[in-house]
């Protein structure tokens, strides 16, 4: 015999739509109060790591690379980092929201 009180629904449970996994809210006025300080933290983490000085070949090479597309050091290596490949001198820079105003 099946006992009905394991497939009844509690009701003080909250109702969620389909595809919904249960887990807290992305709102900002209902997150946790240490998370906003642990997501700055792991951002500046992540990006000391990244931009941490590489070794003396690597950042020749970006540099000749840099030189050879018409970029400072800085800007091909973010170009870099952000899309994966490496920058060639035809390619069109991005339009930024401040060149669309």
């Amino acid at each position: 015999m099946i006992n009905e009180q394991y497939w009844v629904r509690p009701k003080d449970w909250p109702t969620f739509g389909i595809g919904h996994n249960g887990g807290p809210p992305l709102d900002d006025d209902e997150e946790p109060p240490g998370k906003r300080l642990f997501v700055r933290y792991a951002w500046k983490a992540a990006h000391a790591e990244v931009w941490k000085t590489p070794p003396r070949d690597i950042a020749l090479f970006r540099l000749r690379r840099a030189a050879a597309a018409g970029l400072t050091y800085e800007e091909y290596t973010s170009r870099l980092l952000d899309s994966g490949r490496y920058p060639q001198a035809g390619d069109t820079p991005r339009k930024s929201e401040d060149d669309a105003k």
